[in-house]
């Protein structure tokens, strides 16, 4: 019924209308078409005027009223190095075409107003006039010319690439950013500060970027969650996309760059407001300590009045600034800017996604090999241990940690070298050291056998030493079986920590 109704309403709406257009018609035909012309063109003249006199000066007002919340006025002043000439040559732009819209505007207003159609007025018709086609051709021309020098001077500023000198990781921070939809997934160089080499035929499901596993510089990349920045050192960007067009937008740093499918590109910028001081900005006081800017004063969340402010809970975002789908709103992203020492914090805190992710899985080709540095890891691990050991005067046991044998055998791992060569290098350090090693087994199966199996053990490690030099009057050998447990043999975890190889410091 309601519906009903509507179309009732709207077709006696449509009837009245039409209606008014007939009684119209009516009246200029009784009146004469040429009063009723110019009567509408009376009418339409004052029509103009009067939109100039509100037009204008709305334009001007609101974008006084409204200057704190636009970038580069009021509190958003640019948080990059390289910001300010961008702001700076849209302020020129904005100076001159702001001449040019509201003189041209009170032209087109005033003219409609003034020589509106009389009948007391006659045209006049100038075919041609030298003089003002050279002003208006000169005047745009030299305009034109400042700022396409201006802008081309900006634009090779900011879209330099780092110097041909600079050193990455110690000049500059290089990061990855891919665009997908719908979101952003993120590159950081590991401790030595370069990013590893990717291959977009190796993206799946478990390498979303690309990266090249046989690259060693890619071991110790990882993936973040958030832009993570020092503030005062450069950045370089890398921006990829892997399947539509994306934008690499960061609004308050004046970066923007599309990231293009199959074809990479960069943006270089230097931060140079923390996130904590541009949140400072936002909440400022005037003299009198009222909010400078009232509008960042407000609760963040108008469901919860007394919880932070507009200016407590702010954060730099990185956005898509292209329409790339439906989920485009997704790929906004965190960004902080903190300082040097609260970066190299942050940092210690990442781990690396091949280790993390990668490692020993049939993406790996380095399965069943260690890393060199996990092989410097464990050789101060070891060496950790052992000090700890020389110092004591009661625990004088170094556990053999990454010491392994085939299932039921007394035959080393490979792996095993490592380790072993670390009690190699101890031994001809400390000339004196002699040591006693020990085997040790769970106590699962046949308690002779355990013991056999762990003198065995114990044995082949002890031929392994001298084999590398180590005199075999500085070791002596005993195999201990399941008599000496560490852990519980009730789990699984009790009875791996049972079954171990270790050296007892006898002399040093």
């Amino acid at each position: 019924m309601t519906g009903l109704l509507i179309i009732l309403c709207l077709l006696l709406i449509g009837i009245v209308v039409v209606q008014i257009g007939r009684l119209t018609e009516l009246a200029v035909k009784i009146r004469g078409e040429g009063e009723a012309q110019l009567e509408v063109n009376d009418f339409q003249g004052k029509l103009m005027f009067a939109f100039m006199l509100l037009f204008l000066p709305a334009c001007a007002i609101s974008a006084l009223y409204y200057q704190d919340s636009l970038l580069a006025y009021g509190p958003h002043t640019s948080a990059s190095d390289h910001g300010a000439l961008i702001d700076s040559s849209f302020n020129i732009t904005l100076f001159f075409t702001s001449i040019v819209f509201f003189l041209t505007h009170i032209a087109l207003f005033w003219f409609s107003y003034k020589y509106r159609g009389r009948s007391d007025a006659k045209a006049a018709f100038m075919p041609h006039d030298n003089k003002l086609e050279l002003i208006w051709t000169a005047i745009p021309a030299i305009v034109m010319f400042y700022l396409v020098s201006d802008g081309l001077v900006t634009w090779n500023k900011v879209m330099a690439d780092v110097p041909a000198e600079a050193v990455v990781g110690q000049d500059y921070t290089e990061i990855h950013a891919q665009g997908m939809q719908f979101a952003w997934n993120l590159r950081y160089p590991g401790p030595d500060g370069v990013l590893g080499a990717t291959n977009y035929k190796m993206i799946d499901g478990l390498n979303p970027i690309g990266q090249d596993w046989n690259d060693v510089e890619n071991l110790d990349d990882f993936h973040p969650s958030e832009i993570v920045l020092p503030v005062g050192k450069p950045v370089r960007v890398r921006i990829t996309a892997r399947d539509v067009l994306h934008n690499f937008y960061l609004p308050h740093f004046r970066v923007k760059m599309d990231a293009v499918p199959g074809m990479p590109t960069y943006f270089v910028f230097t931060p140079n407001t923390t996130t904590e001081e541009y949140r400072q900005r936002l909440g400022e006081l005037d003299r009198d300590g009222n909010p400078l800017y009232p509008e960042w004063h407000e609760p963040f969340d108008e469901t919860e009045p007394d919880g932070p402010r507009r200016w407590e809970a702010f954060d730099y975002e990185l956005a898509c600034a292209e329409l790339c789908g439906k989920g485009h709103f997704s790929m906004r992203r965190v960004v902080k800017i903190v300082s040097q020492e609260e970066y190299e914090e942050w940092l210690g805190t990442q781990n690396s996604y091949y280790l993390s992710s990668i490692r020993n899985t049939d993406s790996d080709p380095f399965k069943g090999q260690l890393l060199d540095t996990e092989i410097k890891a464990r050789k101060t691990e070891f060496n950790d241990n052992l000090q700890k050991a020389l110092a004591s005067e009661d625990d004088k046991i170094v556990k053999l940690q990454y010491i392994s044998y085939e299932t039921g055998s007394a035959k080393l791992t490979n792996l095993s070298k490592y380790e072993l060569d670390n009690v190699v290098t101890a031994m001809n350090k400390y000339g004196a050291l002699t040591i006693e090693v020990a085997g040790h087994t769970d106590n699962t199966g046949d308690a002779e056998a355990n013991q056999a199996l762990s003198q065995a053990r114990a044995q082949t490690v002890a031929d392994y030493l001298t084999g590398k030099g180590v005199s075999a009057n500085r070791l002596r050998v005993v195999g201990y079986g399941q008599t000496k447990p560490t852990d519980t043999n009730e789990t699984e975890i009790g009875r791996e920590n049972n079954r171990r190889t270790e050296f007892e410091i006898l002399t040093q």
